[in-house]
């Protein structure tokens, strides 16, 4: 029997704009749109940017590198993620990434099951076009963050060593 959701067809540029922790992300899939099953969005990292150290206590969290480079620190390791990498981590496992580079980054971001966009929706800002530039994070949205990703099984946590 099939389920009686629509199809999600997305084309390019389309899709909710949100920047949220320093980074621009295009929300391609829900938890409302996958019935929970996932969640997919395309993450446009500037230098600099990329979120605070942490762990999901719901979710698998996996990345694919799809231009530029970031660092991905996971359990205490640093691996250069360049295009066509991917970076899967179960849930529990400590991690982070940082665009160390000078040139923009993007990749997908695939969290099963779906839910975990909403903390975007929470602490960040929609955007009407994706060419607007990035703006940094303020102290406003990382108090944002440190409030409500607990709401989200999130955990933030601190690095020895890594300037967080």
């Amino acid at each position: 029997m099939r389920d009686q959701r629509l199809p999600i067809i997305l084309l390019p540029k389309e899709g909710t704009l949100l920047d949220a922790g320093g980074d621009r992300y295009r929300i391609l899939a829900t938890q409302a749109t996958t019935d929970g099953t996932y969640g997919l969005w395309e993450a446009n990292v500037p230098p600099g940017g990329g979120p605070p150290p942490h762990r999901h206590s719901r979710e698998e969290e996996g990345f694919y590198i799809i231009a530029g480079e970031v660092a991905v620190y996971v359990d205490g390791r640093r691996v250069l993620a360049q295009p066509g990498s991917f970076i899967n981590m179960p849930k529990g496992t400590a991690h982070w990434f940082r665009n160390e580079s000078d040139q923009p980054a993007k990749m997908l971001v695939l969290v099963s099951p779906g839910g975990m966009e909403g903390l975007f929706e929470k602490t960040g800002q929609l955007v009407t076009s994706i060419d607007e530039p990035i703006p940094p994070i303020t102290d406003r949205e990382k108090g944002l963050i440190a409030r409500h990703a607990p709401e989200f099984g999130i955990e933030l946590i601190h690095p020895p060593n890594h300037g967080e």
